[in-house]
């Protein structure tokens, strides 16, 4: 542990050592069992005498924190810790409103559970590790004689080309390498977005009930953020305020409850956008993943004013590990976005990056989805199948044709201790009521159905059955 010492202090040189080799102990900084550097090398170091360090460790020794092991040095005590005086408070700072008024909306970052049906997440045992693992070392090797240099803010020119090529093919959106920005997932995408084209007190339009992050994000940076309602047919275009500069919607696969944005609701969004010189935030969540209906145009193709920006993010279909995001920025906005991304964070992963933009020219991307797709179909037919034997006054699932996750409606879940009671059985869920934030929230819950085994679906329905009960 680095020590330091102020000549100017009015503590000697050796209280000072004592205090912060005893804070250290304190506050966990240097462990039980942790190893004290010979007194010969700390006077070295800091161009004492060996006697001042040896004074500072004789009284951590007579105090019980440390003791001279033969052959070992002196090491901290086991129960050292309890002798420290209490930490200090953290900080005097206080963070300012708009921060204070973010609120977490997962807390549970756990790896386990014996039925996992929170949204949001996908199979790890689908992942193409053997084809990434390849791709990986080729990038390292690639970038051998590159270790020194920063790279392009908005990503390599080689992952733009890359999925522009993958976009065109796979949801038929026609734009340019220069107009791909890629970033730490769509959230980052919104963050960086927000950035560019809003100013505090601006208004922004997100869907009530939503994705929380985002309103989150939007508040950091002190914009004022309305919830525009939905229904059958996705946001109602006719609720949107004039005010507003920007709106956040999922026109593919509603969050939470899982509906379609209809056509002529997407004409009359972009027809408002016009009208009102907003920007159109597309987050094509999910759109990936249908299982029954085919994909409905994406806002991006319909959008002739240039209003529409498209985000998407490859968390969603290959793994939160690789977590690179994109945007389909319009031209004239390139150049703002390209200073604003360098400016918060200098771009992403170069390792990354390449290893991404091999995996997709090798085709291993494509075929991945495909796979997927077929997997994620069978298990939302075995996850809407077994709901309908809960159907009925305790739940309701919601329609749903596309995505990870459904949405049903269960006003035992309006009690905080069905989720609680499911945790302790091993079942993980997610409140349908926590993506409410401008209104009276929906009992209900999300369930996400891509990480649990297809064969664990019906035992998972069942134990909630249980819990709801």
């Amino acid at each position: 542990m680095e020590l330091f010492l102020d000549r100017g202090d009015d503590r000697s040189l050796s209280r000072q050592l004592y205090d912060q080799l005893r804070d250290a102990i304190g506050d966990g900084r240097l462990p039980p069992g942790g190893r004290l550097q010979p007194t010969r090398v700390v006077a070295e170091e800091l161009g004492v005498a060996r006697s001042t360090v040896t004074e500072a460790y004789g009284r951590l020794t007579a105090e019980g924190y440390i003791e001279g092991r033969r052959g070992g040095g002196s090491v901290v005590q086991a129960n050292a810790a309890a002798h420290a005086p209490p930490a200090p408070a953290r900080t005097a700072l206080t963070p300012t409103p708009e921060a204070s008024a973010v609120r977490r909306y997962s807390t549970d970052f756990a790896a386990d559970a014996r039925y996992d049906l929170t949204p949001g997440r996908v199979d790890a045992r689908l992942f193409p590790l053997v084809e990434w693992r390849r791709c990986a070392n080729r990038a390292l090797g690639e970038l051998a004689g590159q270790l020194g240099h920063y790279t392009n803010p908005i990503g390599s020119s080689e992952l733009r080309r890359a999925v522009t090529q993958w976009l065109t093919r796979s949801r038929g959106i026609a734009a340019t390498p220069d107009q791909i920005v890629i970033t730490h997932g769509a959230g980052n995408a919104v963050d960086v977005l927000a950035r560019v084209l809003l100013r505090p007190g601006d208004v922004a339009a997100v869907e009530e009930p939503g994705y929380p992050p985002v309103t989150n994000l939007l508040r950091s940076q002190g914009i004022e953020v309305v919830g525009v309602p939905v229904d059958e047919d996705g946001l109602v275009v006719d609720a949107l305020p004039d005010a507003a500069r920007l709106v956040y919607v999922t026109p593919s696969h509603q969050y939470p409850l899982g509906m379609a944005l209809r056509r002529d609701r997407r004409l009359a969004l972009l027809r408002w956008a016009s009208r009102c010189g907003a920007a159109v935030v597309e987050d094509d969540y999910d759109s990936e993943f249908r299982h029954s209906s085919s994909p409905m145009e994406p806002l991006h193709r319909l959008d002739r004013d240039g209003r529409v920006i498209y985000v998407g993010t490859f968390s969603k279909i290959l793994s939160p590990v690789v977590r690179i995001g994109f945007a389909v920025v319009p031209p004239g906005l390139v150049e703002a976005v390209t200073a604003v991304r360098q400016a918060v964070d200098f771009g992403p992963s170069p390792l990354v990056t390449v290893a991404l933009t091999d995996f997709v020219d090798r085709g291993h991307l494509d075929r991945h989805l495909r796979r997927a797709r077929r997997v994620y179909a069978t298990r939302h037919r075995a996850i809407m199948a077994a709901l309908t034997t809960l159907a009925g006054s305790e739940v309701t699932p919601l329609p749903s044709q596309a995505g990870l996750h459904v949405a049903v409606l269960a006003e035992a879940a309006a009690d905080v201790r069905v989720f609680e009671r499911a945790s302790h059985r091993g079942l993980r869920l997610s409140s349908l009521g926590s993506t409410y934030q401008f209104g009276e929230p929906h009992a209900g819950i999300v369930l996400g159905f891509g990480a649990i085994a297809t064969a664990a679906v019906p035992d998972a329905i069942e134990l909630l059955g249980s819990c709801l009960a």
